[in-house]
């Protein structure tokens, strides 16, 4: 087989992990496995990076930055070169560059354009671990850049692509996709196998095993990914194609994202409009708008003409939200602004919804039942999301995890 494995920065955080990860390397090889392995940084080492430049100004050019902290990656990769060597097993080391990996040019937050696969495969044949620094490459016209929030994870997928490796391993500091997170509640489950759209909602909705980027980018290439830990032999959790899944369960997880914010506008003139120049507005400052509410225009009393809407945002972008939405209240659009931050969105996933029914109702009897008020909902296909009061977060992901037997 030919695999792809990427070691986060917790899993060579120092050298002695990365000896470990040489020797689960070894064995890979040793079970007669042609082995790509993709790193981040050491442990800390992107935050030190980062540190130096910030000493000098706190708006370092984006340029620079790529070149700073892509540096920490090649020098794990150097380091891990070195340490197979040394066991007797001939490794190459590749930056981005070397790798084949272009991009385009936004530094700091680069996607991946297209990967030459030929200086990989060159090595592998000549009986090489081929090691490469991940989170970063180079454009057109030869700059290096780096491919922001999880983008080790994200070069690993697309070389997995690139060379079409049978399989493409995420080492982490957890050994498993789980049916909730077991901080919250311990009866959750690891999961043996998960579908991309799943992982796909999951991640978007806080699970932090993996970023949706990558998960994306696994579907589109038809990547088989595993999630496992670096710091044992447990059986990870497969994200593959839902077509690949013989048992669908109606119910794979419970999500819980903590980061939320709901802005209420409280009246809005009931204009042909109006929403559109409202969220472009916030889409003009990049701000991402999640559950959106709207109540039907009254046309008697003082409230003819008027409508109340409401959205949830991140909590990082609030202030710059409100800042969007006080132009249309200057403009006596918005009469009145409502702001509530003592949220959490918590979310049913699984595949099986959609060929079942009930789900929803379940969900909102188990919220009634516990005397959760639900303030907003939202659905697709394969997931029920609802907003509720921050102080009821655990109970809720701990009821509806009972609520579906996850823990059976």
């Amino acid at each position: 087989m030919l695999i792809v494995q990427k070691f986060g920065g917790t899993s060579v955080g120092s050298l002695e992990r990365i000896e470990k990860v040489a020797e689960r390397v070894l064995e890979t090889v040793n079970r007669g496995n042609r082995v790509v392995v993709v790193v981040s940084a050491m442990s800390g080492e992107t935050n030190k990076l980062i540190s130096y430049a910030k000493h000098f100004t706190p708006t370092p050019e984006k340029r620079e930055m790529d070149i700073l902290l892509s540096s920490g990656e090649r020098v794990t990769s150097s380091l891990l070169a070195i340490a197979l060597n040394a066991k007797g097993q001939k490794a190459l080391s590749l930056s981005g560059r070397g790798a084949g990996i272009r991009t385009d040019s936004n530094h700091t937050k680069a996607r991946i354009e297209n990967i030459d696969p030929t200086p990989i495969l060159s090595a592998l044949d000549s009986g090489n671990v081929v090691i490469v620094a991940g989170f970063q490459g180079v454009d057109e016209k030869g700059r290096v850049t780096t491919l922001g929030r999880g983008g080790s994870d994200l070069s690993a997928v697309a070389l997995a692509g690139a060379i079409g490796a049978d399989l493409c391993e995420i080492y982490t500091d957890v050994d498993g996709i789980y049916t909730t997170d077991p901080r919250i509640e311990p009866k959750a489950k690891k999961l043996d196998v998960i579908s991309y759209d799943e992982m796909l909602e999951m991640a978007s909705l806080g699970a932090k095993v993996l970023q949706s980027r990558s998960v994306e980018m696994a579907k589109k290439l038809k990547v088989n990914l595993v999630t496992r830990s670096s710091f044992n032999n447990n059986e990870g959790t497969l994200i593959t194609d839902e077509d690949k899944i013989m048992e669908k369960p109606l119910v794979s997880g419970i999500a819980l994202d903590k980061n939320q914010a709901r802005i209420g506008l409280i009246g809005v003139v009931d204009r042909p409009g109006i929403a559109s120049d409202i969220f472009q507005t916030l889409a003009d400052a990049n701000i991402n708008v999640d559950m959106i509410v709207q109540t039907v225009g009254d046309s008697r009393g003082d409230n003819a003409g008027l409508t109340n809407l409401a959205f949830t945002v991140s909590r990082d972008e609030l202030e710059n939200a409100k800042k969007c939405i006080q132009k249309f209240q200057s403009k006596n659009e918005v009469q009145d602004i409502e702001i509530n931050d003592n949220i959490v969105k918590v979310s049913i996933v699984g595949v099986g919804m959609k060929s079942h029914t009930g789900v929803a109702s379940k969900a909102f009897a188990t919220m009634a039942k516990e005397g959760i008020n639900i303030m907003m909902i939202s659905t697709s296909e394969i997931k029920i999301s609802m907003i509720i009061e921050e102080r009821y977060s655990e109970l809720a992901v701990r009821a509806l995890h009972s609520a579906y037997e996850l823990d059976k």
